[in-house]
């Protein structure tokens, strides 16, 4: 078992051992589950952008259309629930 403290702003190093065997580095990212009483750490070891690609849509997709689209509905459910 390993062990390590809380700083005062909730930081927490994680031990040498840890970070090797989850294959971690300085700048990495990690994600937090919670399950019951347990905290699972992870690597994030791919992004959404790596993922692009990968499944298959029919024609040619406007990123930049969609990526407004998007926006645009999500200022719309936040303009329902600001009121």
């Amino acid at each position: 078992m390993l062990a390590t403290r809380i700083g005062r702003r909730g930081q927490i190093t994680l031990p040498r051992e840890i970070r090797r065997s989850m294959g971690a580095d300085e700048g990495d990212q990690i994600v937090f589950f919670i399950n019951g009483g347990q905290v699972i750490i992870m690597p994030i070891t791919q992004t959404l952008l790596d993922l692009r690609g990968s499944v298959r849509v029919p024609g040619e997709q406007d990123f930049a259309s969609i990526r407004k689209q998007v926006l645009a509905e999500r200022a719309t459910r936040e303009g329902k629930n600001g009121s």
